[in-house]
């Protein structure tokens, strides 16, 4: 079946390449790791590298606002524009056979965060550069661009809410918040709405390309200033607010030293919680696209469990406007985790076995896309036997109706330490590499 795929992707690629003038046969077609939404693709037509970007299915984007031809229309008037952006040298059509996307010539470099986030402090500098070119676009040339206004943005935020159970009273919390303090409408410019460490590529240390444009729209731009800031985009690098560089501070003189815009404060944190929430929301919605068969891949199911990682990154965003005395109180008791019997192996423990035959047995004899894959089922099983020892429901439709109505506030005795609790445990069951998991429990477990 794999091989049969390689091979069918690899004669239409020929055909594509051809139109362009490109003769011969493709070799070295390989599925790289990344792209939660977008399949990527490496290949070689004689000395040149390309990548074939392409959507899981037609279902997966059918809800998108740039389809896939936009999404190249907007590479390509970036790159004309003088932004470090890929070069798309062919789109796929219906009569290619080969599903919905765009060829572009590859980028040297890496995407690894590893490798942006041992580079040289002057990185943030590039990048800011590279965010005032793309604000710098004149959105004329690009008039399918969606807008995204600060009140809409926040409706819509709600809606999905809803669709998603709207029961999650973090995010509730982050809804309620957003509607409070809705910062003011803002100058249009084109935004990437994905600038962040992981969506560059980095060679020696200097920014060698700008990937994953499938957000652009028109907006405020401390939008894309906010959300290369969130800490999940950081990879740990939690002392280094600007995008695991350097500080805010430092990215604001650079994008205003490279033509952009004044910082303002207010505009920043109200797109950062903004984007926290989007985040939030996104990921929940994996797992909607995984029940609907629109991508029934594993990493869909996995992605959905980080949200787990938003509720916990909204309440160290949010918790400041509780009063001081809720913020000082001690955490409810985690939950007692179920003990393994000596009898006969539980569920939980069979799941390990499974995961220990896999590294074991299985992992040795896989690479690339494949191993990568493998890592996403440990990562699920693992999720599992966590969930079967001792993980909260984070689902609290009451409550969260009770927040964004606002009959209940962060000033409601106990209710921050219930939420603290909750999200430390679930995301300890869900995700318990997350960095900011080990900071948070420092914050708030102190002298419990």
């Amino acid at each position: 079946m794999a091989e049969s795929l390689h091979e069918t992707l690899a004669d239409g690629l020929a055909r594509v390449m051809a139109r362009t003038g490109r003769h011969g046969a493709v070799s070295g077609l390989q599925r790289l790791s990344g792209g939660a939404n977008m399949q990527s693709w490496l290949f070689s037509l004689g000395d040149e590298a390309f990548v074939l970007r392409r959507a899981p299915s037609a279902e997966w984007v059918a809800g998108r606002q740039l389809d896939m031809a936009k999404e190249a229309a907007v590479i390509r008037c970036a790159r004309a524009g003088g932004v470090i952006a890929p070069e798309v040298v062919a789109e796929l059509t219906d009569e290619d056979d080969l599903g919905l996307g765009f060829i572009m010539r590859c980028v040297s470099g890496s995407p690894d965060p590893e490798n942006a986030l041992s580079s040289p402090p002057a990185l943030l500098d590039e990048i800011a550069a590279a965010m005032a070119g793309v604000h710098a676009l004149d959105p004329a040339d690009l008039p399918f661009l969606p807008v995204l206004e600060p009140a809409a943005g926040v409706e819509a935020l709600a809606a999905q809410f809803q669709e998603a159970g709207g029961d999650r009273p973090p995010i509730a919390l982050g809804l309620a918040w957003l509607r409070a303090n809705l910062s003011p409408p803002a100058p249009l410019v084109v935004l990437h709405g994905d600038l962040r460490i992981g969506n560059i590529m980095v060679d020696g240390g200097h920014l060698s390309g700008v990937l994953d444009w499938e957000l652009a729209h028109l907006g405020d731009a401390h939008e894309d200033l906010a959300f290369g800031c969130m800490t999940v985009w950081r990879f740990g690098r939690l002392d280094k607010q600007g995008f695991g560089l350097g500080s805010v501070a430092d990215l604001a003189r650079a994008y205003l030293a490279a033509g952009g815009a004044a910082f303002d404060p207010a505009r920043f944190r109200f797109w950062l919680i903004y984007r926290t929430v989007w985040w939030a929301l996104s990921a929940l919605s994996m797992g909607r696209g995984w029940r609907s068969g629109a991508d029934r891949s594993l990493e869909r199911v996995v992605v959905a469990r980080r949200a787990a990682e938003q509720d916990l990154d909204l309440l160290l965003l949010l918790e400041a406007d509780a009063p001081e005395a809720e913020r000082a109180g001690p955490l409810p008791p985690s939950a007692n985790p179920q003990e393994p019997g000596e009898g006969e192996p539980s569920a939980a423990e069979i799941l390990t076995a499974i995961s220990e035959w896999l590294a074991t047995t299985v992992k040795p004899h896989m690479a690339g896309r494949e191993r990568f894959e493998l890592a996403v089922a440990q990562n699920a099983l693992g999720i599992v036997r966590r969930e079967l020892a001792a993980r909260p429901s984070p689902h609290d439709k009451p409550l969260s109706e009770a927040i964004l109505s606002g009959a209940t506030t962060l000033a409601e005795p106990g209710l921050l330490a219930t939420l603290r609790r909750r999200a430390l445990d679930t995301l300890a069951a869900d995700m318990p590499k997350y960095p900011a998991l080990a900071q948070a429990r420092a914050l708030w477990e102190t002298d419990q």
